[in-house]
C-alpha cells in the first residue's frame, strides 16, 4: 500500500473546514489566551459536586508524595496508618508512616527483580522485544497494592520519624537516573559473562555484589533503614506510651490491623482478551522475587462499587487505581464526566468507550488513591470522597470528589478485604492466573 503525504490540497481543505464555522475562531481565541481547561470548564458541574457524603471515614490529614511516583505507597500506607492510629486512639492528627522506608526496600527489590529478569532472558539477543522492554524501564517507580503487600510483609513499616523523607525521596528524578544507568551497566556485564561461558551460579554471585553496590547507593540517597526504633505516642487520655527497640516487622505485625495479604485485587478491564471471572497476571510484573504471582480478578464495574461501599461502611478505606488525568481538575479536586465541554469548545467528538480506550492505550491505571466516603441515594452511589496524596493545596484540603459516572469510566482496580467479599468471588480469585504479556493493557501506564 502506497503511503500518502500531507498535500497542499489537503491543507487547504483543513483551513476551509476550520474557517467555515465562526465559533471555531471565537473558541480558538479563548483557548489561545486562557488555555483549554479554563475555557471548557463547566461551572454547573462544579456546583453539583459538593463535599457531603452519607458514609464517611474521618482519616485525618492527607499526605504529599511530592515529585515522585510513590502514590501507591502513600495510598496503601494511609490505610495502614489509620488502622494503627485509630486502634490505639492516638492523640496525633499528623501521625504518618515512613514512605521513605518502603521506598528504599522497593528500589532494592526491584533492582534484584530486574537483574533476575536479565538472567532469565540472558540467552536472547539484545534486539529481542522482551529484552528491549526490560532495558527501556529497568527500575520504574510505579506500583500497586500487590507490590506493597510484598514489601510490608517482608520488611514491616516504621513511623515517619524513624526514617524521614530525604531530598531524593521527595524528588526522585536523579536517583532514578542513577539506578537505571547502573541497571543497564549491570545487564551488560551479566550478559557478557554468559557469552564468556560463565555458569549461571557465578553470574548470580556477581549479581549479589551488584546489589551490595545498589544498597550503598540507596543509603546515600535515602539513608539506611533502621533495624529497630522506639515507638512513642500519647493517647487521647493523655497517657504516654513507649515500645522500645522494636523491629519494623514486629511493629507492623503487632500494631497494624490492616494486613494487605488479607485483601484481594479486583479489576474492571472490559476488553475482549480478559473475560470476567478469570484471574490474570503479567510477565515480569512485581518487585520481590518469589513464587507467588501478583494477580487480579476481572469483574464487572458494579461489583467493584458494591464491595467498595461495603468496606467503607465497615470503617475501612479502599485503595484504588484509576486514570486520574482524565476529566479531572486538580485545583478544584473534582473528577466528573461533565466537568469539561471539550467537544463544544474544540468542535470535535470523543467517541471511545472504556473498553476501546483500554484496547487502544488511551487509558490505563496511572494513579492510586483511597476512597474514604460515598454518598448513597436510595442505596445507590452518586459521588465518592477520595483521599489523594498531592498535599493539602489540591482539592478540598487534599481530598477529591468523584462522580459515580467517572467511577464507571476511569476506576480500574480496588483492593478489598476478604471479609467483605462473597465466597464465590473468593473462589474465583483462587484460580491460577492467566499470564499476560508485559505490555498488556492490564499493565501500568508510565
Amino acid at each position: 500500500m502506497d503511503k500518502k503525504s500531507v498535500t497542499n490540497e489537503l491543507i487547504e481543505r483543513c483551513s476551509k473546514y476550520y474557517n467555515s464555522d465562526i465559533n471555531n475562531k471565537v473558541y480558538s481565541d479563548a483557548v489561545i489566551r486562557n488555555g483549554l481547561v479554563d475555557v471548557a470548564l463547566n461551572h454547573e458541574a462544579v456546583a453539583n459536586m459538593h463535599y457531603h457524603f452519607s458514609e464517611e471515614i474521618d482519616v485525618g490529614k492527607v499526605t504529599n508524595q511530592m515529585k515522585t511516583g510513590r502514590c501507591w505507597m502513600f495510598g496503601a500506607l494511609n490505610c495502614v496508618r489509620y488502622s494503627i492510629s485509630n486502634s490505639l486512639q492516638m492523640d496525633e492528627k499528623n501521625f504518618e508512616l515512613s514512605q521513605n522506608y518502603i521506598f528504599f526496600w522497593d528500589k532494592l527489590e526491584k533492582s534484584n527483580l530486574f537483574l533476575e529478569n536479565i538472567i532469565s532472558t540472558i540467552d536472547k539477543e539484545l534486539e529481542d522485544h522482551e529484552v528491549i522492554g526490560l532495558l527501556n524501564s529497568p527500575i520504574h517507580e510505579g506500583g500497586r497494592w500487590g507490590l506493597f503487600t510484598k514489601i510490608i510483609e517482608k520488611y514491616g513499616v516504621v513511623p515517619k520519624y524513624a526514617m524521614p523523607d530525604s531530598k531524593a525521596s521527595e524528588d526522585s528524578k536523579t536517583l532514578n537516573q542513577i539506578l537505571n544507568e547502573k541497571m543497564r551497566q549491570y545487564a551488560k556485564v551479566l550478559r557478557e559473562m554468559y557469552r564468556q561461558n560463565n555458569t549461571i551460579d557465578s553470574i548470580r554471585d556477581k549479581k549479589e555484589n551488584m546489589l551490595i553496590d545498589i544498597y550503598n547507593i540507596l543509603c546515600h540517597f535515602l539513608g539506611e533503614p533502621p533495624k529497630t526504633f522506639d515507638f512513642e505516642y500519647r493517647d487521647l487520655n493523655g497517657v504516654f506510651h513507649r515500645d522500645r527497640d522494636i523491629t519494623p516487622l514486629d511493629f507492623y505485625n503487632k500494631y497494624s490491623k490492616v494486613k494487605p495479604k488479607d485483601y484481594i485485587i479486583l479489576v474492571n478491564y472490559p476488553t475482549d482478551d480478559k473475560p470476567f471471572g478469570k484471574t490474570y497476571s503479567l510477565k515480569y510484573h512485581g518487585n520481590v522475587v518469589d513464587d507467588e504471582p501478583i494477580k487480579y480478578l476481572n469483574v464487572d464495574i458494579n461489583t467493584l462499587k458494591e464491595l467498595a461501599i461495603s468496606q467503607i461502611k465497615g470503617g475501612e478505606q479502599v485503595s484504588f487505581g484509576c486514570d486520574v488525568g482524565k476529566m479531572s481538575h486538580r485545583e478544584f479536586g473534582i473528577m466528573d464526566m461533565n466537568l469539561f465541554n471539550y467537544e463544544t469548545v474544540l468542535n470535535t467528538k470523543f467517541t471511545m468507550n472504556k473498553k476501546e480506550r483500554l484496547m487502544y492505550k488511551a487509558s490505563g491505571s496511572a494513579h492510586v488513591m483511597t476512597f474514604t466516603g460515598v454518598n448513597l441515594v436510595d442505596g445507590k452511589p452518586n459521588r465518592w470522597k477520595v483521599q489523594n496524596s498531592w498535599g493539602e493545596s489540591a482539592g478540598n484540603n487534599g481530598f477529591y470528589i468523584m462522580s459515580d459516572e467517572w467511577f464507571d469510566e476511569y476506576v480500574l482496580r480496588v483492593a478489598i478485604n476478604k471479609k467483605y467479599v462473597p465466597e464465590e468471588i473468593i473462589k474465583a480469585y483462587e484460580q491460577e492466573p492467566i499470564m499476560l504479556s508485559p505490555w498488556n493493557t492490564l499493565g501500568p501506564v508510565f
